[in-house]
Formats: C-alpha cells, sequence, structure tokens
C-alpha cells in the first residue's frame, strides 16, 4: 500500500465530507503544475477519477473537455479506502447532511420599511387594492416593472398571492390576497 502525502491526505479527506464526495476545490496554494501532477498520481493509484460536469450548473471545475462540459474530481472507494473510511460510512454521512439540510426551513425575507417594495406590497394590501397608475405614480416605476416586481418579489420571492380584477369605474386593480 502506498503512503499517502499530507497534500493527498487533505484532499481525500476534504472530498469525502462534500456531497458526492468532490474532491474539489483544492487546498488553498496548490495550484498550476503541483496541483496537475498531484491529482494525475493520485488518479494512477485509483484515489480520485474525473467525471463530466455541465459547467452552465455552477458545478466546481477540474478542466474543460468543450461545448460547455468539464470534468472534476471525485473521491473513488479506494480513495476513502486509502484514508480508513468506509465508503458506505461515508456515503451515509453525506446523506444525513443533505436530509439535515433540506429540512432547515429557509428565513423568511426581511421587509424593510420605507422601500418601494414596502410601499407598493402597502398599496396592495389597503381594502380598496391599487391601480397600475396609482403603483406608477407612487413608486416611479414604469408599467412593465410594476408588473415584474408584483410577479417576481412579491410573487415569487415573498410567496405573496397578487390578484387582479378589472372593476367597474375603475379599470383593473391589484391586490394581495382577496379579489374584493
Amino acid at each position: 500500500m502506498t503512503k499517502l502525502t499530507d497534500t493527498q491526505t487533505i484532499i481525500l479527506s476534504a472530498g469525502a465530507q462534500r456531497p458526492d464526495n468532490i474532491a474539489l476545490p483544492l487546498p488553498k496554494g496548490l495550484h498550476g503544475a503541483a496541483a496537475k501532477m498531484a491529482v494525475t498520481k493520485m488518479i494512477a493509484h485509483g484515489w480520485l477519477q474525473e467525471i463530466d460536469v455541465d459547467l452552465r450548473q455552477g458545478e466546481p471545475l477540474w478542466r474543460e473537455t468543450g461545448d460547455g462540459h468539464g470534468t472534476t474530481l471525485a473521491v473513488t472507494d479506494a480513495g476513502l479506502l486509502a484514508i480508513g473510511i468506509e465508503p458506505v460510512v461515508a456515503k451515509t454521512v453525506v446523506a444525513i447532511r443533505e436530509r439535515a439540510s433540506e429540512t432547515r426551513a429557509p428565513k423568511p425575507p426581511i421587509q424593510r420599511a420605507g422601500t418601494k417594495q414596502s410601499m407598493l406590497i402597502a398599496m396592495l394590501q389597503a381594502p380598496e387594492g391599487a391601480t397600475m397608475e396609482a403603483i406608477i405614480a407612487a413608486t416611479g416605476w414604469q408599467a412593465h416593472s410594476a408588473r415584474g416586481a408584483m410577479s417576481g418579489a412579491l410573487g415569487k420571492k415573498l410567496g405573496l398571492v397578487v390578484t387582479s380584477v378589472k372593476e367597474e369605474g375603475r379599470g383593473r386593480i391589484y391586490r394581495i390576497g382577496g379579489s374584493g
């Protein structure tokens, strides 16, 4: 059995703690020819393997292969065994961590007072709702920006339901929650 260097031990240990045993990023200060040499030896020993990644997904990149694709480095079962970790144990620990992070509730967005967004929310929560003209006058936004804020910031990010109803004499009225 080959004795591991400190660098190899650090790379394998860090990779064993990441989802899918991804070995990147490499330790600070390890780059260029030294990184290539260390990784090449580890691949030759079977401790690391290159796996395909899609660069558009923002996955860690070892090297580009073209057409928006590249490879990343993953610690193999042999690499885990080399640092004294049973592969099944490592996969179980990673799965437990992933489940724990999924169960944490995301922090609700903080609504600051005095912003155009908070003004828009107040207008839409009023029983009479708000017309597009009133929203434009209050915020200084153009109509497409106001609609985008209602759909994106309020609807998608804050989870508020914005409704619109055409009322006799007033035109289209926007509200949060009910339809009036």
